[in-house]
């Protein structure tokens, strides 16, 4: 028996419905109906949170710490009712799902564990310099603190690790910061549910019901009403490039205008060097074909893009050809991502000089692997072969020298990462590359597949625009959380007037 979600929006500590309501769209099992967000329901979300940052944002750490651990308690005891549902809802495995989950509950633990340690804070302490000449030096200290109510959009391919209770919103409350969640429509009942576990956590800890509060999907101006809030002072999105465009824009224009830290999307090309296809093409090709293929390609780090040699790019693409013939169909999360799938699909098959590797069809919500090859030059002289296309589909870029590999590497835009596969005889080579890598990507890797993001203090997921909004931010990663702090110097204050953490600094 699938869970049967109510369909309300959790407002400051309450269930609320409202007048219309929207149909999920499962991938199997029966539709439920969720109430529509409102641009009502925003401001008074808005205006709980901001009520709340009066005492969850002065809040210790340790309280802060244990809400986030009894959060991810109440997520694992849970844990059954969301495989069900987000399976339901999204078509992705159990599995999958339960890997998700504990990897957003770990997450939370992570965050509660780095803010007590302190670290984050970068306190400071330049001490009083009274008989110093030409002018004497006032005492003078920093610490970081929250910058008040944060909104974060749920995002489609992550169910959990980057939506309800994903690591904008774990790395928000972490630094003090209250949330208002937009739910995404393509899994609301198991927004519901992380949105449960939340509540349960608040209650428990006797905190203002405003800290995090979840309004479902349904209608645009719901998103639009989010970001152009006045009390709304920073905002977490991980979605489309055009999507993602247009509520950076919102933010910017607000007349105060506040950081939007979107997560965008990557083609995350792969550079193939010649004396590590020499040694194991088939090899990197098959675990190449894996990776493209995991989870149907709904990963923002799905490496789409090969640059390799053209003399070693016959073999290297019917290795990748015969390991992704085995591959079956895989549902997508929705109709409508299945849909832009294949209308990528046959953006990239019309491009010019573009070969078809391997070209498969399919269903209304499958997707199955295509592989196309294309010559540098006309990669270069077409922009629609370097965008993403969402979904499990490679394109092999081949190039006649090194020299135009660079030239290739150049010419990418921000992405999320790079990766070079690389021998020993590479490794002259692969060092010019880095220096373009660096400029391009906030994670570049060496011999592996970049659809691994481990959830740790040296993670950065995020890069140069369009890959992300920020390029120095991270959305994974205990880096994360400094997004939604700010410095403060305080100079001269009585130690009775400093904030707790920066006495006796």
């Amino acid at each position: 028996m699938i869970f049967k979600p109510h369909g309300k929006h959790l407002v400051a500590g309450e269930w609320i419905a409202t007048g219309q309501t929207f149909k999920s769209e499962p991938a199997s099992g029966p539709a439920f109906d969720f109430s529509v967000g409102t641009t009502e329901l925003v401001n008074k979300t808005a205006e709980a949170a901001e009520e709340a940052f009066w005492s969850f944002g002065y809040s210790t750490r340790d309280e802060r710490a244990a809400f986030l651990d009894a959060i991810a308690d109440e997520i694992e005891a849970r844990g059954a009712a969301i495989t069900e549902i987000g399976s339901a809802e999204t078509g992705l495995p159990g599995a999958r799902l339960e890997g998700e989950r504990a990897r957003t509950t770990g997450q939370l633990r992570l965050f509660a564990s780095h803010i007590r340690k302190g670290e984050y804070l970068d306190r400071r302490h330049d001490e009083a310099l009274p008989d110093r000449k030409p002018l004497p030096r006032s005492d003078i200290r920093l610490i970081q603190r929250p910058i008040g109510p944060v909104a974060v959009f749920g995002a489609s391919n992550f169910p959990l690790a980057f939506s309800t209770m994903g690591g904008d919103t774990a790395s928000a409350l972490a630094a003090g910061c209250p949330v208002v969640v937009k739910g995404h429509s393509a899994h609301p009942g198991t927004g519901e549910i992380v949105a449960e576990a939340a509540l349960a956590a608040i209650r428990a800890h006797g905190l203002h019901p405003g800290v995090f509060s979840l309004i479902q999907g349904g209608r645009r101006d719901v998103g639009t009403g989010l970001v152009t809030h006045p009390l709304i002072k920073a905002v977490g999105f991980t979605g489309s490039l055009a999507g993602g465009r247009a509520l950076f824009d919102l933010c910017a224009g607000r007349p105060e205008p506040i950081p939007f830290f979107g997560e965008l999307g990557s083609v995350n090309p792969m550079f193939l060097l010649p004396e590590a296809i020499k040694a194991r093409g088939a090899e990197i090709a098959k675990g190449w074909a894996g990776s493209l293929t995991m989870g149907a390609g709904q990963f923002c780090t799905n490496p789409g893009i090969a640059v390799i040699l053209a003399e070693q790019a016959p073999a290297f693409a019917e290795a990748a050809r015969a390991a992704l013939s085995g591959v079956e169909p895989q549902v997508m999360l929705t109709e409508g991502i299945a849909r832009a799938y294949r209308e990528g699909r046959d953006r990239v098959s019309k491009g010019g000089g573009v070969r078809e590797i391997l070209s498969t069809s399919c269903g209304q919500r499958d997707a199955t692997p295509n592989l196309f090859l294309v010559p540098a030059r006309e990669w270069l002289d077409n922009h629609v072969l370097a965008e993403e296309v969402f979904g499990p589909l490679g394109l092999i870029v081949t190039v006649e020298s090194f020299k135009e590999m660079i030239v290739v590497a150049k010419r990418f835009k921000g992405q999320l990462t790079a990766t070079l596969h690389l021998d020993d005889g590479d490794v002259d080579f692969a060092r010019k590359l880095m220096v373009i890598l660096e400029r391009k990507a906030g994670r570049i890797l060496a011999n592996g597949y970049p659809t691994g993001v481990e959830v740790c203090d040296a993670m950065v997921h995020g890069g140069p625009y369009p890959a992300s909004t920020n390029f120095g931010a991270s959305s994974v990663g205990t880096m994360a959380i400094r997004r939604f702090l700010r410095p403060i110097s305080y100079q001269n204050i009585p130690e009775r007037l400093m904030p707790q953490y920066l006495k006796s600094a």
